[in-house]
């Protein structure tokens, strides 16, 4: 490769020629790169010249286009909720009732106001956790290798690249050669082949290869005008959205025909027909979900707030909620499981070799650049063992990275003139490689096996002359140990009802001495279940699975989610890629590359699976706030319509104003935002969103509330005088409905008897807010609300607090045994797992 000279520093230097066009970059010679970029390739920039430039062509990043926030919150008046809204105004205006004008709009831009705060809170939060997962180069600087954040790259920096990586930025190619999928910038899904003097563009995935190269564009200015892809924001469908859409349709479906019946009833009376509309409008409007985006988005963003605190950034919102469905995981020996820390342990020359030679071979068969843990542990054990002091210089040729297929590294040196070649590897793949045949193989197999039993992972290091066939120098044992608190997160999950089953590229034996010490002795080989019959009886024996490619992962990703399990897939490579993605919760490690990141749900920042619990439990949380809202909002929309529809059948009054029931919506709906702060017990068990019987109990408490709102109304109507004062009929009502709305969501909020967990002091302060200033709009004197005696609000208010909490809570208890055994199972309840 080309050097410049040393004077390639000295002040008055012609300025960086970095705004050449991306064929001139192409076309440029190395060496006249490295003039033009004034940088010396075996020391890179030095600290004082990465600050003078990142003055000038400032941070590696493509700064965001965002939308205006005042174009955002217009946007909070189109919709659903908000065109029954402005319905209801333009009838209102139409018939000249301007103080209900007056009212209905206050409550669409309170309406408008709340969400677009919440939301801009949750979009905060989301930005925050994105910060945090960055795209990361090695870069050569003060002749030191170190990793940074891409964002940090500036014009002239020396990069290395690996298999896995993305293209930090437009990089010329100095040395090595690699295979690119540039498919995120062109749309096709080929692979291109980069040799030296090529440019690298920014965002382009390494598929397989590695080299050095020169950051040559940055920002901005980089061939497609984007740094990196630092998040794959996959923004597939909830799968709460499938199931509040379904639930949505049936209550339009229930309320349209109670709200039919009502319509020709009034006809058949002869009602005015003008005047009705408003009302059937905003009884229409209580099965309409007004608050549940910014429910949602605010229960989720709390959640990946607490998820960021505990270690795990969720690349959606939405990731928590598949976290809690998932029951089996599926999780990487190497990293995850162990420390990652190898170290050789033991040395086995074979014939004529010594340990020196072996060791040596090995070492020059490592990169200490691509930071390796099995590269790393032989530059090590090389170093302890002084083994390159008495040997004459080598000279680097060329560097063939671990491949999957061939299962080994392969390196070209040149020593005394002559060219050697080294390998190390898998054991009989070197072996095979060497020209070994079965009965050789055989024995080296015992070895392995023999060495396994102690827990130790072995390779082969082969070295020989030129092109002819290598010879076998010995065997290496290295030792990765368990970590100390890998059993005890194993058996939690376990407790958590998760499977969690252990995928490894090592040989059987190695992965079932591992597989003993952590609670998962069922190991077997990943070729058991390619292309068996009957893969579930295998899954379900199985504790994990040993001599694993990064392909296989993806098959059997794909084999559990058809034996109906939703998985969850950790991964760090980009051989993980598509099993990642393909997971119901895709997982990138802490240590896990840049594709892997980008192809995951969820990244952890530490290693381990201790941050996997977190999730898992906080997902479930999460499920269990949207499951309570499911339940009341459900009960309460039937207790709504059914009460004002039966009660107008019978009565020939309508019960409630449409400005009395707008404001119920509005206070009660709202109110319910504080749920996604509640505090909430996760279940044990894995979630599941067929809740069917769920709804069921929901559907028999909003029957029972209306029995017990129509009794309530009749004894109104028969001792209170509100059969002849229709204002004091709808403030009864309104305060009937609302009390039963607070009481109700007290008692929803637990599948077991509603004191058996405190709320959470914001939902009760919103609660409490909504029940005191709902009874004293009926204190002031506003429209078609006329203040009752104190001693009827009391008693409207016990009656809501037993029928509520007393009567409707037995039944719910007793329904939830009947119906869902085991839904007020908690965290705190005993351990259940269910059976596979």
């Amino acid at each position: 490769m080309g050097t410049p000279p040393d004077d390639s520093h000295a002040s008055g230097a012609p300025p960086i020629q970095t705004d050449v066009v991306p064929g001139d970059i192409a076309t440029v010679p190395v060496a006249s790169t490295f003039a033009d970029l004034r940088v010396n390739a075996g020391t890179g920039l030095t600290s004082s010249e990465v600050s003078a430039r990142r003055e000038t062509y400032g941070f590696n990043e493509v700064v965001d286009k965002k939308g205006h926030p005042v174009l955002k919150f217009l946007g909070k008046f189109w919709g659903i909720s908000a065109w029954m809204l402005e319905l209801i105004m333009a009838l209102s205006a139409l018939l000249g009732n301007y103080s209900d004008l007056a009212v209905v709009g206050a409550l669409l831009v309170i309406n408008a106001v709340l969400g677009f705060t919440q939301e801009r809170r949750a979009a905060g939060v989301v930005k925050a956790l994105r910060k945090r997962l960055q795209v990361s180069a090695r870069v050569r600087r003060d002749s030191n290798w170190q990793t940074i954040p891409a964002r940090e790259l500036v014009p002239g920096d020396v990069v290395r690249v690996r298999t896995g990586d993305i293209i930090p930025a437009d990089v010329k190619l100095l040395e090595g050669a690699m295979s690119l999928d540039q498919s995120a910038l062109t749309g096709e899904a080929t692979e291109t082949d980069m040799e030296t003097g090529d440019v690298l563009p920014s965002g382009s995935i390494v598929r397989r290869g590695e080299g050095n190269g020169v950051v040559v564009l940055t920002g901005a200015q980089t061939l497609f005008g984007r740094t990196t892809i630092l998040v794959r924001e996959a923004q597939p469908k909830l799968h709460i959205e499938t199931v509040i859409a379904g639930i949505v349709r049936w209550l339009f479906i229930i309320v349209g025909l109670l709200l039919s019946a009502v319509l020709i009833l009034s006809l058949i009376r002869g009602a005015p027909l003008l005047e009705m509309i408003p009302l059937l409008l905003v009884l229409l409007m209580s099965a309409v979900p007004v608050a549940l985006p910014v429910m949602f988005t605010v229960s989720m963003a709390l959640g990946s707030k607490e998820l960021a605190r505990r270690g795990v950034l969720v690349t959606r919102l939405s990731a928590a909620e598949d976290a809690a469905t998932m029951d089996v995981l599926c999780v990487d020996k190497t990293g995850t499981i162990t420390m990652n820390q190898l170290t050789v342990t033991e040395v086995t020359p074979l014939e004529h070799a010594t340990k020196a030679d072996v060791l040596s071979a090995g070492a020059l068969a490592s990169r200490e650049s691509n930071q390796d843990p099995i590269d790393l542990a032989f530059l090590a054990a090389a170093t302890a063992n002084r083994v390159f002091d008495d040997l004459p210089a080598i000279t680097p040729v060329s560097f063939a990275p671990f491949d999957a297929k061939t299962r080994r590294t392969e390196a070209l040196v040149e020593q005394n003139g002559r060219r050697l070649r080294v390998m190390k590897g898998a054991v009989r793949a070197v072996a095979e490689a060497c020209g070994l045949k079965p009965p050789a193989l055989e024995a080296l197999d015992a070895r392995v096996s023999a060495a396994a039993a102690r827990g130790y992972r072995t390779l082969a290091v082969a070295r020989g002359v030129g092109e002819n066939t290598p010879v076998l120098l010995g065997l290496v044992s290295l030792y990765d140990p368990p970590r100390p608190d890998a059993a005890q997160l194993i058996a939690t999950l376990h407790g958590l009802g998760v499977r969690v089953k252990m995928l490894t590229g090592d040989a059987l034996a190695v992965a079932l001495e591992t597989g003993r010490g952590i609670g998962l002795p069922n190991i077997r080989r990943v070729a058991e279940v390619k292309g068996a019959c009957g893969t579930a009886d295998l899954f379900t024996g199985a504790d994990g699975f040993a001599e694993v490619y990064p392909e296989d992962k993806y098959i059997l990703v794909r084999n559990l989610q058809a034996a109906g399990r939703v998985t969850g897939m950790t991964g760090d490579g980009v051989n993980d890629a598509p099993a990642l993605r393909q997971a119901e919760v895709g997982i990138a490690v802490s240590t896990a590359t840049d594709v892997a990141k980008g192809a995951a749900s969820v990244v952890l920042t530490d290693a381990g699976l201790t941050n996997i619990v977190a999730l898992v439990e906080q997902g479930r949380t999460i499920y269990q706030r949207i499951l309570t809202w499911i339940i009341n909002k459900i009960s309460r929309t039937i207790l709504k319509a059914a009460f004002v529809a039966i009660a107008f059948v019978v009565t020939g009054k309508f019960v409630v104003s449409a400005f009395t029931m707008l404001l119920l919506v509005f206070l009660t709906d709202f109110a319910k935002i504080s749920l996604s702060t509640d505090n909430v017990r996760p279940s044990r068990n894995p979630e599941t969103w067929h809740i069917n019987r769920f709804i069921g109990v929901s559907v028999l408490l909003g029957i029972a509330m209306v029995a017990e709102a129509l009794f309530l109304l009749w004894i109104g109507w028969t001792r209170f005088g509100l059969a002849t004062n229709d204002e004091a009929l709808h403030t009864f009502s309104f305060l009937m409905l609302l009390y039963f709305a607070v009481f109700s969501v007290v008692s929803a909020r637990e599948r077991s008897w509603f004191w058996s967990t405190l709320p959470s002091k914001t939902f009760m302060a919103a609660l409490t807010a909504d029940a005191v200033v709902g009874t004293a709009l009926t204190l002031v004197g506003l429209k078609h609300l006329q203040s009752l005696p104190w001693w009827q609000v009391i008693a409207v208010g016990a009656y809501a607090l037993i029928a509520c909490l007393i009567i409707n809570d037995t039944v719910k208890v007793l329904m939830f045994r009947w119906l869902v055994p085991g839904a007020g199972a908690r965290l705190t309840g005993p351990k259940a797992m269910p059976a596979e």
